[in-house]
Parts: structure tokens; sequence; C-alpha cells
């Protein structure tokens, strides 16, 4: 099976409405963000890392360029599903404009979009994030000069249950009859078990945790992770950092909250050469000292900016819930929001949005 020709060539219907496309917001607004990054560079990421159907039966697949920008769409367009996905690439044309078709073409079926989601790999689009911030890095942005680090909790998809039936139902799925339904086919659908419990501000809560890290100087999004909610955020510290290595300039300094206070990640600080933004609490045996109290008012400056991505993506993308039962889907789309976010924002930086 090969790839499907996609006509370049301009139709009658579109020399038709040149002049009205000139005033499309969307079409400039999309038109420009698809100027941002060199894309054949992605494209050549996705061809090495993505596999299509090796049946010779059947219609060409689309090409995966083609695919992973519709997904964009859906974030940028805040669009819940991939049906109604589909129904705007055939109603926008901006949208046929952006990923590449003409307008005579139709879009690919929703299923398409479902199946090409399923089959790329957190390592793929950890490569073409980094490409992303790469190719951001040579056009003259420092990305990672001070890297902030936190978490947020994340609604799970799935109705709380508790961690003993958590453990019961996990145990089950285990099994050969676990992974059926009751007609004896393979699941579909099934509730989620990567989430847990944790208490925070005295209110429990029932789902996953994200950890990011973001570039300080423009806000850029470095890294982004799920974990179960009940995971601390101290220990994923070094996580961050290392996932927020894209360039061969070495990180200047960390900026997080008290959450991560402790030896361990001062130490691990030290050992890379990455100058301590951590802010400092108070212990049994110590209390902060008016220095320290102005030092983590001075962090706090700095540190807001991961802030500002959980409430940007909380608000534009209901990052604030799990959009699938599993926890490798649910990162995989992390990562899609990441690539997204840092696209609309690079652009605005270097004055093309």
């Amino acid at each position: 099976m090969g790839y499907k020709q996609i006509d370049q060539n301009m139709t009658f219907a579109e020399a038709s409405l040149l002049k009205s496309m000139k005033h499309n917001r969307s079409l400039k607004r999309l038109e420009k963000i698809n100027s941002v990054i060199n894309w054949s560079q992605v494209e050549e990421i996705l061809l090495s890392n993505y596999t299509i159907g090796t049946s010779r039966e059947g219609a060409d697949a689309y090409p995966p360029l083609i695919l992973l920008k519709g997904l964009l769409l859906q974030k940028w367009y805040r669009i819940d599903s991939d049906p109604e996905l589909e129904n705007q690439i055939n109603d926008r044309i901006s949208f046929k404009k952006f990923i590449g078709l003409s307008f005579d073409q139709h879009s690919p079926d929703h299923s398409t979009f479902s199946r090409f989601r399923g089959r790329l790999s957190r390592e793929a689009m950890n490569l073409i994030n980094s490409d992303v911030l790469q190719q951001f890095s040579r056009k003259g942005l420092t990305i990672n000069e001070g890297v902030a680090v936190d978490a947020r909790l994340v609604q799970s998809a799935s109705h709380p249950i508790s961690n003993e039936e958590i453990q019961k139902q996990r145990e089950k799925r285990e099994t050969p009859g676990g992974k059926l339904d009751k007609s004896g086919n393979l699941l579909k659908f099934s509730r989620d078990l990567d989430s847990d419990w944790i208490i925070k501000n005295e209110k429990p809560h029932y789902g996953l945790k994200e950890h990011a890290a973001v570039d300080t100087n423009h806000g850029l999004v470095l890294s982004t992770d799920l974990t179960p909610a009940s995971v601390s955020d101290t220990i994923y510290l070094p996580h961050c950092i290392a996932a927020s290595c894209h360039t061969e300039d070495p990180i200047g300094k960390v900026y997080a909250d008290k959450g991560y206070y402790g030896e361990p990640n001062r130490d691990f600080l030290h050992m890379n050469g990455i100058a301590d933004g951590i802010m400092r609490r108070d212990t049994k045996s110590t209390k902060l000292t008016d220095y320290e109290k102005e030092r983590n008012k001075g962090i706090s400056k700095k540190r807001y900016i991961v802030e500002q991505y959980f409430g940007l993506s909380h608000l534009y993308s209901r990052a604030f819930r799990a959009r699938f039962t599993r926890i490798v889907k649910n990162a995989l789309d992390g990562l899609f929001r990441q690539m997204a976010f840092n696209l609309f924002r690079g652009g605005r930086i270097l004055g093309t949005v």
C-alpha cells in the first residue's frame, strides 16, 4: 500500500475564491503558522516512525503529515471528536488549505484520524516536538536558558472508584477473560485503571497528574508527561529536566515551587551544573529567613510561566480532564497539545502570527 497523490494545483473553485480568501482571517492565521517551521523535516520524522497498513487491497493511505496537521487543527479549534474534525475539514476552506487538500478533495475519514493517532508512537511525537523546538532555536530563540517545572492534576475520563476496586479490575484485566466483552470479542472500550486517588488541598482527586517543563524566556513547552495522580511531583523534576534538553545549549537555571524542595533535587541540579531556582520552605528545625522569603518572591515571578501554560491549556484545550481512558493515549494527546501550543506561540514570538 502506498500514499495517496495529493493534487497541489489550483482548481477553478480556488481561483474563483481568491479574492474572498484574502479576507479570511482563519486562513491567514493558518498560513502564517504554516510558515513558522520547515514541514518537510517533520514529514521526514513521520515517514521514518509511522507504518501504514501492509494490505495490498484497498485505497492508498493519506500522507501522515496531512493527518498530523488535522489533529493540530483539532487542538487549535477545540474540536471535540474525530467525526466533527472530518466535517469541519470538508466545510472550511482554511482547513483544507492548511493540511494541503484541494477544494475538490474530501477529508480523510474520521476513522483514519483515529487509526493514525493509535499508530503514532510517543517516541515519534517526542522527536517531532524536539525538532520544532530546534527549528525555533536556529531562528534565534533561546529555549532552555531557564526552565520552570510544575505539575497539575487531571480528572480521569472515567467515574471514580475505590483503590480496592481499581486493583480488582486491574487483576481481572490481566486474565484472558478480562480482555473480552460479554460477547467474547476484544474490548473496544474500557474504564480507566491508570488513574488513582490523591488528597490535594484537603480535597480528594481521582485521576492523573501532568508534569511539565516550560521555557521561562518565551513560554514554550519543553516537555510534558502523565503519571497516576499519586506520583510525587518531587521525584519527577530530573525527568522533566532531562526531557527538556533539545539543543546543545546547557540549561542555565531551573525554577520550581516548594513541592520540589529537598536534597535529592538540589544535588541533581548541582551535579549537572544547573543553577538552583527551587523555592525554599520552612522545616521542623528552621524557619525561612528574610533573604529566603525575598528569594522565593523572585522565583515566583519566573515560574509563573508554567502556570500560565496550565491555565491556557485548561481554558482552550480542556486539558483539565483526560480525553481517553488509557494513560498512554492521554500522554500522546498531551504531546499533540504541546506541539499545537508551541507552533502558535513560536509564530507569535517570531512575528509571523
